[in-house]
């Protein structure tokens, strides 16, 4: 996979929208390039979390406690959590299909959040919008079990 190939995914995720090409260029050059099978793990819950990782191409399943929780796809990021928490993977990675993802390091992705804000600000709304979305669902789970 190139560079050029690299940046123009990048450049599809709404988080990185902003940044120009030199920075694009230079993330896509920090970031390690995986290219996983259909059913291949990426992460296991519990690990530690040295690295977020954004999806270039497929789909990623997002198990708890070996339960699916979600399906990721192109231009998801995944892993942040972890990152931003330093607390242990909260979830098993596993490809639903054919995929590639861009892992990018802790200390790169760190250094990514204090050198563009906004890009800090967009990954701060996403984790707060998954937060609102899982405080809906637990609602909705609990009301379905007192009927």
């Amino acid at each position: 996979m190139t560079i050029e190939y690299e940046m123009a995914a990048l450049k599809k995720v709404s988080f990185f929208k902003s940044l120009d090409e030199k920075k694009l260029k230079l993330l896509a050059y920090i970031s390690e390039c995986i290219e996983l099978s259909k059913g291949e793990t990426l992460c296991l819950q519990g690990d530690e979390g040295d690295c977020a990782f954004v999806i270039l191409q497929g789909e990623i399943d997002v198990n708890v406690d070996d339960t699916r929780v979600i399906t990721a796809t192109t231009g998801d990021i995944l892993g942040e959590i972890a990152i931003l928490c330093e607390i242990p993977r909260t979830a098993t990675l596993v490809a639903a299909n054919e995929a590639k993802v861009l892992a990018i390091s802790k200390d790169n992705f760190l250094k990514l959040l204090e050198e563009f804000p906004g890009v800090s600000f967009k990954i701060m709304r996403e984790i707060a919008f998954r937060l609102e979305q899982t405080t809906r669902e637990l609602a909705a789970l609990k009301a379905e079990t007192k009927v």
